[in-house]
Parts: structure tokens; C-alpha cells; sequence
């Protein structure tokens, strides 16, 4: 397991708990959790939401769990959390999601 924070050009408005996102992670069974969005621009305004793009380890069933994973972080970030998968993400801006994103956890 490896947790990245976040590149110092790349200062995050809001706090992120590194230790409590690692262990969400692992217990979620989650390859790679990454911020993207509004959080990342100079939009993000205090009644944003946080959009995560989330990437679970091969053969896991995730169903409705990801609803409590969105509540559990909701919680622990103390904002809204919109959790979405790359094959969730509009072919229209996937790319552009996935090249701009800043990664918090990578299980390795």
C-alpha cells in the first residue's frame, strides 16, 4: 500500500485525513481513490461538493456499497462526496478527468 498527498503546486482548499483515506481504502477493497473536479480549480466555493473517482481491486462486488462509501466519506470529509468510477465518467471528458486528477491512496 502507498498513499500519495498532495503535490505542493496542487494545494488542496480543504484538510484531507491521508490516514483515515488509507484506511477507508483498505477496507473498501479500493485501488485508487483521486480527487477531481472543482476541488482541484480555482471554482471550488464552500458549498461544493467533493468529486472522488474511485477504482476498486479486480473482483470485488461492490453493488449498492458504494452509496455507503459515499455517506462514510460525506462524514469524514465533512462535505457532500459524489464517488465515481472511470466507466461512470462521460466518454466526452473521461480523458481529460483521468489525465488532471491528483491520487490520495494507490494500493500496492
Amino acid at each position: 500500500m502507498q498513499l500519495t498527498t498532495p503535490e505542493p503546486d496542487k494545494q488542496l482548499p480543504i484538510s484531507i485525513p491521508h490516514d483515515q483515506i488509507a484506511e477507508f481504502c483498505q477496507k473498501n477493497a479500493i485501488a485508487k481513490l483521486s480527487l477531481f473536479g472543482s476541488i482541484l480549480r480555482s471554482d471550488f466555493r464552500p458549498d461544493s461538493d467533493i468529486d472522488l473517482l474511485v477504482e476498486f481491486i479486480p473482483g470485488n462486488k461492490i453493488g449498492w456499497r458504494i452509496v455507503t462509501m459515499e455517506i462514510e466519506l460525506t462524514e469524514m470529509l465533512g462535505r457532500q462526496v459524489d464517488l465515481r468510477t472511470p466507466e461512470e465518467l462521460s466518454q466526452y471528458f473521461r480523458k481529460k478527468v483521468l489525465d488532471s486528477a491528483q491520487v490520495l491512496y494507490v494500493h500496492r
